[in-house]
Parts: C-alpha cells; sequence; structure tokens
C-alpha cells in the first residue's frame, strides 16, 4: 500500500481526480486529492506542501498539467515524497514558466479557448471547453466541467519555477496522444528530459477523467515500485546533454518502444 497526493490543474479543481482516487483505494492505495488556491505558484507549491506534512510515510505525488509545475517544487526538501507522477503535465527547469514552456511546443488549437482578464484572472471559454480540454467525455460532462471550472490568476502561469524535483527523484508520465491544448510532442519531451517510465493514452487533456483506471494503473505502478531506480537526470535549460537516458513508453498497459531524449535548449518539432 503507497501513498499519493494528487494535484490538479489550471481551469480545474480536485474532482478531476475523484474516478482516480476511487481506483486508488480499491487497490490498497491512500490518495488525497489537493484543492489548490490558483493565486500564485508559490501559494499553490506551499498549499501542496502542507498536505504533504500531513501525511506519514513515503508518497507519490501526482500532477496533472500545471500541476506538474506545483509537484517539481512541492517536493523539493521533503524527503517522504520519493517519487513524481506528471499526467499530460508540465515538467520544468528551474527559471521555465508555462507559457515559455507551451511555447516551445506547437500551436495547440485549444490554446483559443483560454481568456485572460485585465486583474489577472483567467478561464477557458465555455462554449469551447470541450473540444479544447474534454474531446472525449461526455458532453453533458463537459459543459459542466466547463460550468465549475476554478479562475486561474497569470501568476501561476508567469511565475518562474524553482529548481526541479525530478532532478532527483524516479518519475512516470502519462502522455495524452490526443492532447487539443498541450502538444503531446512536448509531453514527449517532458518525458524524456525526466527520463520518466511513459504510460501513452488515446486521450484528452483530461485523461484523468476520459480513462482515470489507466492514470490509476500508471500512479498504482509507481507507487508499488517505490524508489525504483536511480534518477536519470535531464538536460538543463542551457541545452546540456547529460547523456543517453531513455525511457520505456507502454501503451494501454503493455510496454512498447524505446524513446531516446532529445535535447533541451529549442523547440520541439
Amino acid at each position: 500500500m503507497g501513498n499519493a497526493v494528487l494535484v490538479h490543474g489550471a481551469w480545474s479543481d480536485g474532482s478531476v481526480w475523484q474516478e482516480v482516487v476511487g481506483h486508488l483505494h480499491q487497490q490498497g492505495h491512500q490518495a488525497l486529492s489537493v484543492q489548490l488556491p490558483m493565486t500564485s505558484l508559490a501559494d499553490d507549491i506551499a498549499w501542496t506542501r502542507r498536505h504533504i506534512d500531513a501525511m506519514e510515510g513515503p508518497l507519490t505525488l501526482v500532477g496533472h498539467s500545471y500541476g506538474g509545475t506545483v509537484i517539481s517544487g512541492a517536493a523539493l526538501d521533503r524527503p517522504q515524497a520519493d517519487s513524481l507522477v506528471f499526467v499530460a503535465a508540465y515538467v520544468p527547469e528551474e527559471g521555465e514558466t508555462v507559457g515559455t514552456l507551451s511555447d516551445r511546443g506547437a500551436e495547440m488549437p485549444g490554446r483559443a479557448a483560454l481568456r485572460f482578464a485585465a486583474d489577472g484572472w483567467s478561464h477557458v471559454d465555455p462554449a469551447l471547453f470541450g473540444d479544447a480540454l474534454a474531446h472525449d467525455l461526455p458532453p453533458r460532462l463537459a459543459r459542466s466541467l466547463a460550468a465549475a471550472q476554478k479562475p486561474t490568476h497569470a501568476a501561476c502561469l508567469t511565475a518562474p519555477a524553482p529548481r526541479g524535483a525530478w532532478h532527483e527523484l524516479p518519475c512516470g508520465y502519462v502522455l495524452s496522444a490526443e492532447d487539443r491544448i498541450l502538444d503531446p510532442r512536448l509531453q514527449r519531451w517532458f518525458a524524456a528530459r525526466a527520463g520518466a517510465v511513459v504510460t501513452e493514452l488515446p486521450s484528452s487533456h483530461l485523461s484523468p477523467l476520459s480513462h482515470p483506471g489507466e492514470v490509476a494503473a500508471a500512479i498504482s505502478a509507481t507507487l508499488e515500485r517505490g524508489g525504483f531506480r536511480e534518477p536519470i537526470r535531464g538536460g538543463s535549460a542551457r541545452g546540456v546533454d547529460r547523456g543517453p537516458a531513455r525511457l520505456t513508453v507502454v501503451r494501454g498497459g503493455r510496454c512498447g518502444s524505446r524513446l531516446r531524449r532529445g535535447q533541451n535548449d529549442h523547440k520541439v518539432a
């Protein structure tokens, strides 16, 4: 049995994990879903650390989308955090932001749905929410998610990330191959820079809702491995390649091909 702290992304809340939590509990794990304030990256990291400190024993931090930036910072100086799982998530190097990383990938159609107000708060246009984030979910559910979305302040998306804990901890990555807002090729690059074990799903950005069983299985596999390997250190934001790291790709629960890590200081093609 293991412990998992689950962190949601932007324009979302902890309920995105509800089905995943159910699967993890059935498998004998303890899971806690964080409700981020979404006021700044620093606030979200601090709030996540409160939840880490409230749990006993080793744990895995899981982040969806922007939540990847949060868990990578929150795990620093928290010895009970022994692994990370990124779910269609950002894996930032120190000093990188969600915006600068998004610009390294292709221009995704879902980004046209984002709306930013003069006061810094942002949301996803409800009329475009389903197509941008949740095209493989039932339309009724997508409309409900759009209506209940949590506004996100620009201070979350533009703040430079601290040094990433993925440099020291073993990582898993759940890749959404049909994502319309976070370039799947960029996701693959994130996974490669972290030396992650990859589960690839034919999913929209909201894989915790469209493929909860498979996402839970990837988390459970990490929990059961614990500190399953020496970390493979990714290249730095300055374009330093630190060796031929490789990662295992799992599609639909089956072990597939291996993928070589790419260079870091360029736009992902």
